[in-house]
């Protein structure tokens, strides 16, 4: 694989170019030159697809856009090139599946293929603004003791001592040091000390931050995720990241939003851009897994149906042709302790999974809601994604074309559901009773109606 030096030097070296230039002169043209050229257009009747012949030509399509295009350097105003056999030197020599933990709580990230019977890797998120460090703690414990739980992205605690936590100031350090340890006392009394953190410090924003909060983890359990930006960018920054995994030979998340609506054009070109990322998290952000997401620009809800779309036909195109496992976070419209996020949950993880992906169930209602961060959904996510393993595309896009009819024609104006006190018990880490009744009454519904079998029991 191309050394990361040469990344580097390419960042600092390339050809010269202005942001608008990049955008609207490179990057747009060529997107729809393969579009044109490999007739890429979006269907939605099905949500997923099973055409294994669209998917490869989804793949071809973002490789030949990101070897015309390359990177853009926001800092240098630089171009980052690749050649096609750079391209195809990651694809070759890349990971294929790591360990994430440690001791009895360590867990291989497998890669998967379309229509695969293994189950998938399941991260739950408590990603979202959490105002105090006592529902940090808990919400890491509850969703750590289900039994399918492979890892966990910590929450982000929204202040310190009653000051807000602010990008590139004490505060964020402090903030960062409390997030993980916080983190590691929730997973601790769970009784899964070495469950993998697989995004650390979610609060955290600048190099600074990621470094100091990761130093009072254990480097060799908890990950580093590195973010692109949108689209096909990235900053000094987040190579500075790179250069600090790479100097502990630590395992990071290479995260990339493509946005439906964007420079990306509608869900055909998110699709393809979604596959040229997928060698770029490889090169240049040097990653152990692909952790993509495409949301559309209005609302930012994954399962809206052309998100849902862009999702399963970009994931079969990568787990087929790039060893590189593909993690994608969820995005509801609903808030938690509502039926409707119950829906969007399952329809995105349905297709994520039977398209050979694994899942990171992120907060209800977008993440955006302090204090709406639900262990209790993620765990039933983690049943869903095990239940559809080995399903067949077919099966699956038709659960998910029913899902919609429960929940499309409400993404629009979703219920915001209920705060973190009011659906749970602070004190004893444990969901009310009408939480817990409405997680029941959603998997059997779930069994009547589409036949899917739980395999984990909650832990409540």
């Amino acid at each position: 694989m191309l050394s990361f030096s040469e990344v580097i030097n390419r960042a600092l070296n390339g050809p010269i170019c202005t942001e608008r230039d990049f955008d609207l002169g490179i990057f747009v043209p060529n997107l729809r030159k393969v579009l044109t050229k490999y007739n890429i257009k979006y269907d939605p009747t099905t949500p997923i697809s099973s055409d294994d012949d669209f998917a490869d030509s989804v793949w071809q399509a973002g490789m030949e856009f990101l070897e015309a295009t390359g990177m853009y350097c926001l800092d240098t105003e630089r171009r980052i090139i690749f050649t096609r056999a750079e391209i195809e030197g990651a694809l070759q020599t890349g990971p294929k599946g790591c360990l994430y933990g440690q001791g009895k709580d360590a867990r291989i990230m497998p890669r998967r293929y379309p229509e695969d019977k293994t189950p998938p890797w399941c991260s739950g998120s408590g990603a979202g603004p959490v105002s105090k460090e006592e529902y940090v703690v808990n919400i890491v414990k509850t969703y750590a003791e289900d039994a399918l739980s492979c890892g966990i992205t910590a929450p982000a605690l929204t202040n310190v001592d009653g000051l807000p936590v602010q990008a590139n100031s004490p505060t964020a350090i402090e903030g960062a040091v409390r997030t993980i340890l916080l983190t590691r006392e929730g997973l601790r009394r769970a009784g899964k000390p070495g469950l993998a953190v697989v995004n650390e410090v979610s609060s955290a924003i600048r190099a600074a931050e990621h470094i100091t909060g990761h130093r009072f983890g254990n480097q060799y359990v908890d990950h580093l995720e590195i973010g692109t930006i949108h689209e096909l960018k990235v900053d000094l920054d987040a190579l500075n990241k790179v250069v600090y995994c790479e100097s502990l030979n630590n395992l990071t998340f290479a995260e990339n939003g493509i946005i439906i609506g964007g420079f990306a054009g509608g869900p055909a070109g998110a699709a393809v851009v979604a596959c040229a990322y997928n060698p770029v998290d490889m090169l240049v952000l040097r990653g152990a897994a692909q952790h993509p997401f495409i949301v559309p620009f209005e609302k930012g809800t994954s399962s809206r149906r052309d998100a849902l779309w862009a999702r399963s036909v970009s994931i079969q195109a990568t787990s087929r042709n790039s060893p590189l496992p593909a993690v994608s976070p969820g995005y509801t419209s609903a808030g938690p302790l509502t039926e409707m996020a119950y829906y969007e949950y399952a329809a995105w993880i349905i297709t994520q999974v039977v398209s050979g992906g694994s899942i990171e169930i992120a907060p209800p209602y977008r993440g955006v809601l302090t204090d709406h961060c639900s262990p209790v959904e993620n765990i039933f996510g983690n049943g869903v994604g095990y239940a559809v393993a080995g399903m067949s595309r077919d099966d699956a896009n038709r659960i998910v074309l029913a899902l919609l009819e429960k929940y499309e024609d409400k993404i629009a104006d979703p219920p915001k559901g209920k705060p973190y006190t009011e659906y749970f018990d602070p004190a004893n880490a444990r969901p009310n009773k009408a939480c817990v009744k409405l997680f029941y009454q959603m998997r059997k519904e779930f069994t009547d109606e589409f036949g899917l079998e739980f395999k984990n029991t909650a832990p409540f």
